[in-house]
């Protein structure tokens, strides 16, 4: 629900961008990375719940599918390169830290490979240190970067190195430069890497700002890498799945709360709303005689709102504290912008509309909070609407109208997180904390929906 927009543009995304659509993905990312990088900071900086100790994951993120690859004792989750076993030298576990230095040790990678993913980690250099995180990485050649797409890690002072050169740190390295609104940490200090890997397009955050927003795919990507030193191995970027590798550089770099999650598998107690085939688990209210088949359909395994009248489904079950994903489009063919919504901690009587959280869907202010009947939430106050009903996202993450986008939507406790397409766009703390149902919204035109899947979290 709210008042109607006209949508932006989204970045382009998918394994054929080319023509018009790849000229748009580029056109855009300068400067939604600047609209990104100001407000991240100020959401970041303003919710960030207290972090866990080091190496350890909460149950939120436990909830969502999270894995550690390095819990501060072990290595067990890698390997050498071309190797069966974890080198015995130039790599040591020091102060819940994986450390890399003193020579020797060679790159390391994963036991297990990834196809979509999302990794994070906290990463500090020694003064002149270099390192690299390569994805998708094979053992054709003779090092990962060979095969593997890198994220770099450098101290950019000490190689004189400009912030924005493709070659410093948090750079596509020699593919794709940083964004000028980059936030490095000085030597000494951890910086927080974020890399997302999806639908053959790759992210990369550094301290919360996106830096990198970059096909892996199409005419776009072939032109990077026929032009960057890569273009003379065969098979450079071409698998669709492989290892992550840490790179031995032959300086010092620690690293420590290195985690993963698997996007290509279900999370953890995962539960599926809807099966892709009837609307048991929901019912309905609608403003008119109409039954909720009059209404919704299941088609293809996509759920299809007709969006007349205006009214909702809602599951049956109430959930409190949960991870939710669901995929959304509006109607492919007419490609006609419109409105919905996904409402949470619904609490009845049921009516047009009940008190609720809502994490908005209308075309260009997908993220948006709507405090429904009186629901309260805290979130900044320079993104206040609607008389504070309305609290605005911090950006636009929507992919163009008619094309699948992703919500993820956390609800833990009093802290709501919404993601859209994988990045964070809003975030409020003590709100209601209650059980209620989940409610996808009729609201004038016909909207689908697809793999609506809830993890429960343990507290």
């Amino acid at each position: 629900m709210g008042r109607r927009l006209r949508a932006w543009p989204g970045s382009a995304r998918g394994s054929t961008m080319r023509g018009p659509r790849a000229r748009r993905f580029i056109m855009h990312r300068g400067s939604l990375l600047v609209v990104c990088a100001v407000l991240a900071l100020v959401t970041t900086s303003w919710a960030q719940k207290e972090s866990p100790r080091a190496n350890a994951l909460t149950p939120a993120q436990r909830a969502a599918g999270w894995t550690l690859l390095f819990d501060g004792r072990s290595t067990d989750a890698w390997r050498g390169y071309r190797r069966k076993a974890f080198p015995e030298k130039g790599w040591r576990i020091e102060d819940d830290c994986l450390v890399v230095g003193g020579g020797g040790g060679g790159d390391i990678l994963t036991k297990a490979t990834y196809e979509n993913f999302e990794l994070e980690l906290d990463w500090k250099v020694a003064k002149g240190s270099n390192s690299g995180i390569m994805f998708r990485v094979t053992e054709r050649h003779g090092a990962p970067w060979q095969t593997g797409p890198e994220c770099q890690i450098l101290d950019d002072a000490g190689h004189n190195v400009k912030p924005t050169d493709p070659h410093a740190a948090g750079a596509l390295y020699d593919l794709q430069a940083p964004a000028d609104t980059k936030v490095s940490r000085p030597v000494g200090e951890f910086n927080h890497a974020r890399i997302l890997v999806k639908d053959d397009r790759v992210r990369h955050w550094l301290n919360g700002v996106k830096i990198i927003d970059c096909p892996l795919a199409g005419s776009v990507w072939d032109g990077l890498v026929a032009k960057s030193k890569f273009n003379q191995y065969e098979g450079f970027g071409a698998s669709k799945r492989g290892h992550i590798a840490l790179q031995d550089h032959g300086t010092t770099v620690w690293f420590k709360n290195i985690r993963i999650r698997d996007l290509d598998a279900p999370m953890p107690a995962e539960v599926r709303l809807f099966d892709g085939k009837s609307l048991d688990g929901w019912t309905s209210f609608l403003n008119g005689d109409e039954k909720m088949e009059d209404v919704w359909s299941v088609k293809d395994g996509v759920l299809v709102c007709k969006g007349r009248p205006a009214g909702y489904i809602r599951t049956k079950t109430t959930y409190e504290n949960f991870v939710l994903k669901l995929e959304w489009r509006f109607d492919p063919v007419t490609r006609k912008p419109g409105n919905s919504g996904v409402l949470i901690r619904m609490t009845p009587p049921d009516k047009v509309w009940p008190r609720s959280l809502e994490a908005q869907l209308e075309s260009g202010n997908a993220g948006d909070f709507w405090l429904i009947d009186g629901f309260s939430i805290e979130t900044p106050e320079e993104r206040f609407r609607a008389r504070g009903r309305n609290r605005a996202k911090t950006h636009m993450a929507e992919n163009p109208v008619g094309e699948w986008n992703e919500y993820e939507i956390v609800a833990d406790g009093g802290d709501v997180i919404l993601r859209v397409n994988g990045e964070e766009v809003n975030r409020g703390r003590n709100a209601e904390v209650h059980a209620g149902h989940i409610c996808l919204q009729s609201e004038g035109v016909p909207i689908h929906f697809r793999n609506i899947r809830l993890a429960p979290i343990a507290r």
